[in-house]
């Protein structure tokens, strides 16, 4: 059951992101940093996608992937269509990853250790999907800030995890 909750989560959170960049009137506004940002929109696609197709579809699902996670932070200008068609295969690879997940397979140890610590898969599992939330907050702030809209996606929609 929980699995299932977590793939809902993310695949809302990233069908949301896709929502996000579809926003920018001007595909060149996703990659601006404007003073006190880090990251600019294109950025943080490429990273949480890079991210969980790694973490979930890789390491779980046996997604073939090899990330460069360099190149999520150097990379820019890449055209809208081919960031959609990352968070496209970001969705896929949370649902082959989790899918493949046995319930019982969250309280064992996650294969990989990630940032010098070991988790049980379940909680690295839950940090993987606050931190694409966190990340999707950035986003939409982001969005606002450069192009001056106030309208939201419901990226938070309980709706779309109710089923």
């Amino acid at each position: 059951m929980t699995c299932d909750y977590l793939r809902r989560v993310m695949v809302r959170d990233l069908e949301a992101l896709g929502e996000e960049i579809r926003l920018y009137p001007n595909e060149a506004d996703m990659w601006k940093c404007p003073p006190g940002i880090a990251n600019s929109t294109g950025t943080l696609v490429l990273h949480m996608a890079g991210n969980l197709r790694l973490y979930v579809g890789a390491q779980l699902g046996g997604v073939e992937y090899e990330r460069d996670r360099p190149a999520e932070f150097s990379d820019r200008d890449i055209p809208l269509a081919e960031l959609e068609d990352r968070i496209a295969n970001a969705i896929d690879a949370v649902k082959k990853g989790l899918d493949a997940l046995d319930e019982g397979e969250l309280e064992q140890q996650y294969p990989l250790e990630v940032g010098g610590v070991r988790l049980k898969t379940g909680v690295f599992l839950t940090h993987l999907a606050t931190h694409l939330a966190y990340h999707l907050g950035q986003v939409d702030y982001h969005r606002r800030v450069v192009t001056g809209q106030v309208e939201g996606v419901g990226a938070q929609s309980l709706t779309m995890i109710s089923q």
